[in-house]
């Protein structure tokens, strides 16, 4: 495989996180004022991305909920909690998210740009992944029963495919799409698909495919300076992953199963042509002469010798995270034939019972073994970001339905995720600041500039405005289903009678 020019290789160093720094000097009445003063510059660069006065407003709004310490993010909570019991302010917080026009792609792009400024590094890595969001319901855009990764089994829910940027100098959320299941492209799914206003140029992918999407945008785009691309085994299934990333010119790290199977020396190939007993033989094959490959698990045990090297990975929250690491020269299986040489990187923990992972990369032979280390310390902060996604800015509180309203949803969550690692920067001669620290300083922020809420009886009287609307809402299909039953049972009874005549 190809491989563009090396980048800077860094001395492997592993820094200690936030949770193990000395606390940091108590934080004052006027930080919490500087956080606010830098969520209001942060949101302004992007100002450009919402053409109306009015999107600009429910924009911060929304960002503000994000970071806000309501339990529930959705958006009628927010309104209800930093606005007030105004229906109409409900209405209009949701067609911002579901309905109003505003550019999805200027706001991704100049988010890459302030990452590139803030976290950008020669050497950085691009992870791909994917995560779960369950539903309960069917009517969500692309929930169907497929394998959850958040919950690890197979659930009703909706699929995202994510990138996340990881440098020394932090992480951040890249870019996402939407897994569509290939039964939402069926015809039983054509009424929803309408319902969830789905673009019609929408087709089927994989996810390794929308991942590869996605990483061909960052390169083409060239704002976002990286180096190497990792992923976990369910991209790694097969070499067309690693191949278009060599393709990209980019360094992949990317674990594969154990049973994946290689041959340690390249066998030889039989071409087509007349074989020994005269019949053609139309497509190349191995030659019969040759070892038939092994899955890189039986490397282990029948393999070659291996040299095991033993490095710390990273300094966790609860100590130092320790491996050893073998490496080998490979050539795996690609459609019955050699594919292109490639290292195998075997990770193995240290425990009684060990551990082990098998990587393959594309780099090339004179990558240093400390560089293949130090991407594997890399690959943790993909699930480090979706875990803060999730648990400190909403986003798999998300309840609206539509195809637009799931991507407006996400980009704002991105944001959020971004400003809080902005934040930290800021404040970068306070290592000991965590994420969750950090939103809680911009939550405190959020709540005193809020509408003064704290008025439960506007809210108790909002609430049952609503209950009392869903109830007539409910009631009045729920009488006409009943009637259609009953005239259907009636055209029943009649037609039974009919035929029972002479």
């Amino acid at each position: 495989m190809s491989a563009s020019s090396s980048p800077t290789h860094r001395r492997h160093s592993v820094r200690p996180p936030a949770s193990g720094q000395p606390p940091s000097a108590a934080f004052t009445p006027a930080d919490i004022d500087a956080s606010a003063e830098e969520l209001i510059a942060f949101h302004q660069l992007f100002q450009d991305c919402f053409p109306r006065r009015e999107q600009r407003q429910w924009s911060l709004f929304y960002l503000c909920g994000q970071l806000s310490n309501l339990e529930r993010k959705t958006i009628e909570p927010l309104v209800l909690g930093l606005y007030g019991a105004d229906p109409n302010a409900v209405r209009a917080a949701q067609r911002f998210i579901a309905d109003s026009p505003w550019d999805l792609a200027r706001l991704s792009e100049m988010q890459q740009a302030v990452i590139a400024a803030e976290l950008g590094e020669t050497d950085a890595v691009v992870i791909a992944d994917g995560s779960g969001f369950p539903k309960q319901g069917e009517d969500s855009v692309g929930v169907a029963p497929q394998y959850c990764n958040h919950l690890g089994k197979v659930a009703n829910c909706q699929e995202g495919v994510f990138l996340v940027y990881v440098s020394s100098r932090g992480y951040a959320f890249l870019d996402e799409r939407l897994y569509l299941p290939a039964c939402w492209f069926t015809e039983a799914y054509r009424e929803r698909w309408k319902a969830c206003r789905i673009p019609e140029e929408v087709h089927f992918q994989t996810e390794p495919q929308l991942a590869l999407e996605m990483i061909t945008a960052l390169v083409q785009q060239a704002v976002v300076p990286f180096h190497w691309v990792t992923a976990d085994a369910s991209y790694g299934k097969n070499l067309d992953f690693l191949e278009e990333i060599d393709r990209l010119g980019k360094w992949a790290f990317i674990e594969i199963p154990s049973d994946t199977r290689v041959w340690l020396h390249t066998p030889p190939i039989e071409l087509p042509g007349r074989g020994l007993l005269g019949a053609p033989r139309l497509h190349p094959r191995v030659a019969r002469t040759a070892p038939p490959p092994q899955a890189v698990r039986d490397l282990l045990a029948h393999g070659p010798r291996l040299t095991w090297l033993r490095r710390t990975i990273k300094e966790g929250s609860q100590g130092p995270l320790v491996a050893e690491f073998a490496f080998l020269r490979v050539t795996p299986v690609r459609d019955t034939l050699p594919g292109p040489r490639v290292w195998l990187i075997i990770q193995r923990t240290l425990s009684l019972q060990p551990e082990i992972k098998f990587y393959l990369s594309n780099a090339p032979t004179t990558c240093p073994p400390g560089e293949f280390i130090r991407v594997s310390g890399l690959r943790w902060p993909v699930e480090t970001t979706l875990k803060e996604g999730k648990g400190q800015v909403g986003m798999d509180h998300n309840e609206t339905r539509t195809w637009l309203a799931w991507h407006h949803h996400l980009s704002h969550v991105f944001l959020a995720q971004l400003f809080l690692i902005h934040l930290r920067l800021r404040w970068r001669d306070r290592p000991a600041l965590t994420t969750a620290q950090a939103r809680l300083l911009i939550a405190q922020a959020v709540a005193e500039e809020a509408w003064p809420l704290r008025n439960v009886l506007a809210i108790l009287h909002y609430r049952q405005r609503r209950n009392y609307a869903a109830y007539r809402s409910h009631r009045k299909r729920t009488v006409k289903r009943q009637h259609q039953l009953s005239q259907s049972q009636k055209r029943k009874q009649r037609s039974a009678v009919f035929k029972k005549s002479p």
